[in-house]
């Protein structure tokens, strides 16, 4: 069988995308240092769309993901007596890591060890990103040994608790099981705070965002005030402004958490904002794309040149180019396209157009060097 592929604009569009992260994977060399510190950690598959937020990310870096698995509890004081070696072990793995991400998860066991890490992340400027029971934990860290609140913990953990930073907060129904969780997407609210914040930059700047929840437990809004004071800012907010949904810490290279669950919208072509942002941050970038940040640009999406026609000249910063045919110019230039920028043909009401291809934001790669950069190219300042 002989499968012609489509010759449309939009086929080769997004052709070239695929294709140019094929070519990105292949040419991977650096390696970013992740520690997954969760609860589930011996059946890796109970992470599976945290570990595809993170690859997608990667891919959008050029970087090689490397995993170090930490199960939670071996990182608390008991397990320095009872299983000393895998004690030793799990924070060999957490210091090494240039990255610390606490996933979501229910129930108690390993909440401890969870609140070590976060420690450990903020304490020594590592870019850390909670997810669920990762902002809860994060939470419940910096009342605990920044706020000074010995006995912050979560209703979760101890429903008798007399200080509970964390709450029950049903979306629906307080009793009825299937009611008492907050599902599906919601808004979040960015606040007139959080202009200049790192997680809103990774959004565009978008005033709003839509993202997924599956929770129960959530800030409780009586002691917002006392740990926005000493210095994590609740920069997303549900419509009332009860809700907090996404903190960042001030003064921390990265260190970001969120009540939703990003991963649950990463896709290979696109990565989750967060994650995106969390990886550039363990990777050294993150200073870099903040600096060459845009309304315009858009990390993780992947260069191609759209053609719409065999006629069309491609300008690219090596010259211009006429494109012979659309076979051709696919093959014989969308691969390299991580340094150009190509005019287009762009289809509108059945209307073809032509104009300029901005630079995507995506990372700029040496093909020699392998060298990663986000300077913007002077004909797109």
């Amino acid at each position: 069988m002989h499968v012609v592929p489509k010759e449309d604009a939009q086929s080769i569009h997004l052709w070239s995308k695929w294709r140019n992260l094929a070519d990105r994977h292949n040419k991977l060399q650096e390696t970013v240092k992740i520690a997954l510190v969760g609860k589930y950690t011996d059946l890796s598959d109970s992470y599976i769309s945290v570990v595809k937020a993170l690859e997608h990310s990667c891919l959008s870096c050029s970087r090689k993901l490397e995993i170090h698995w930490v199960e939670a509890s071996n990182l608390e004081h008991s397990a320095k007596h009872e299983f000393p070696i895998k004690y030793h072990e799990s924070w060999k793995s957490l210091c090494q890591a240039s990255g610390i991400i606490v996933p979501g998860g229910f129930g108690t066991r390993g909440t401890e060890g969870m609140i070590q890490a976060v420690t450990w992340a903020r304490e020594h400027k590592v870019p850390f990103l909670g997810i669920c029971l990762g902002l809860q934990i994060a939470v419940i860290e910096f009342a605990r040994n920044v706020c000074g609140m010995e006995d912050a913990t979560s209703a979760e953990f101890d429903p008798e608790a007399k200080n509970p930073v964390v709450i029950f907060m049903p979306e629906i129904d307080p009793t009825t099981m299937g009611g008492t969780m907050r599902l599906g997407s919601r808004s979040t609210i960015f606040t007139k705070e959080s202009k200049d914040s790192v997680t809103r930059k990774l959004y565009q700047d978008a005033p709003i965002i839509n993202e997924r929840h599956r929770h129960r437990y959530e800030v409780n809004p009586k002691v917002v005030s006392a740990i926005e004071e000493k210095g994590i800012s609740f920069i997303g907010r549900d419509e009332k402004g009860e809700r907090m949904i996404i903190l960042e810490l001030k003064d921390h290279p990265f260190f970001v958490a969120t009540q939703y669950h990003p991963e649950y919208k990463t896709r290979p072509l696109k990565p989750t904002p967060v994650f995106l942002g969390f990886i550039l941050a363990a990777s050294g970038l993150l200073p870099d794309y903040l600096a060459s940040y845009s309304q315009k640009n858009s990390l993780g999406r992947y260069d191609s040149i759209f053609i719409e026609n065999e006629t069309l000249e491609t300008t690219t910063a090596q010259g211009t180019t006429p494109a012979k045919s659309v076979a051709d110019k696919v093959v014989g230039g969308v691969h390299s396209a991580l340094n150009q920028f190509s005019e287009t043909t762009n289809v509108v009401d059945g209307v073809a157009e032509k104009k300029e291809e901005p630079w995507l934001g995506g990372p700029l790669v040496n093909q020699k060097s392998g060298a990663v950069t986000f300077a913007v190219p002077d004909e797109h300042k």
